[in-house]
């Protein structure tokens, strides 16, 4: 067994500013190691352990998608010591990515089903993976309708811009864009994210499953919405982001209750988090 402590080395490839304020940058990896991108077999909703020597590591959901082969993509937040290094990084830099992590979306139990994705804010990346592995020509055949709910504060602070007009034009999936306020030459909604799924998502049937991430807040006022549209607990999955360190459940800084976010989620169905500590 391989030491999980230990990160793959990898080298920065490519790097893109992903928002205005210049706050999020996408960071695309390669790997030194003939092998380890083998190794490193994810799936959408996982998350990893970037790791930088003698500054530390993040935890950070993994943006790229499994259909996507010879890299590895994350989109950082700027946030602290170790992202704020990264940031300053460049193109050929060499560093480490520990992982895969945690659990994913139960893409078993969603074959066949129609899917409602709702994000907000820069917790996009997960969900972003989640759609192109969708929408790859071997997979789309296995699910059903896609709607997708995206919101963020202005239009410049929405990621994968490029993909977003991409996914726009497509005829297999509905995409539902949003900000909080009215800008110039926006066309599509205004409005916070809750609001929008209460006007665009579908309503439940047995066939219809919600994928939700977003900052906290955005998820305490989608689930009364969610609910009234007839989606049931075990219906509703969400991705959390405690605060978490060793991502493999040794720490324990992660916890609800008795579940430990970066072992037992980071994926976790409304039912699963009804039956823990109301922390959350």
């Amino acid at each position: 067994m391989e030491n999980p402590y230990l990160p793959y080395p990898v080298r920065i490839d490519d790097i893109e500013v992903a928002t205005e304020d210049k706050s999020l940058k996408t960071f695309k990896f390669v790997f030194l190691n003939e092998g380890d991108e083998e190794k490193f077999a994810y799936q959408a909703g996982q998350f990893a352990e970037l790791s930088i020597p003698g500054v530390g590591e993040i935890p950070i959901g993994i943006a790229s998608s499994p259909v996507e082969k010879g890299f590895v993509k994350f989109t950082v937040f700027k946030s602290g010591v170790v992202t704020t290094h990264l940031h300053q990084m460049k193109v050929g830099d060499v560093m480490g990515l520990r992982g895969p992590l945690g659990n994913w979306y139960p893409w078993d139990t969603l074959e066949g089903k129609n899917i409602l994705i709702i994000g907000g804010g820069f917790a996009f990346t997960t969900l972003r993976s989640s759609i192109v592995y969708m929408l790859d020509p071997a997979n789309r055949s296995k699910f059903g309708n896609i709607d997708v709910v995206y919101g963020a504060r202005t239009p410049g602070m929405l990621l994968y811009k490029d993909e977003l007009v991409e996914w726009e034009k497509r005829d297999d999936i509905n995409m539902h864009l949003t900000i909080d306020t009215e800008a110039p030459n926006w066309d599509y909604n205004v409005g916070f994210t809750p609001t929008i799924t209460e006007q665009k998502a579908p309503q439940a049937d047995a066939d219809t499953y919600a994928i939700v991430c977003g900052p906290p807040i955005m998820i305490r006022f989608t689930l009364p919405v969610l609910e009234n549209l007839g989606y049931k607990n075990d219906r509703i999955i969400l991705s959390l982001e405690n605060r978490m360190k060793c991502g493999i459940g040794m720490c324990g800084r992660c916890n609800i209750g008795k579940e430990l976010v970066c072992k037992d989620g980071p994926v976790f169905t409304l039912e699963d988090i009804n039956l823990t500590p109301k922390e959350y």
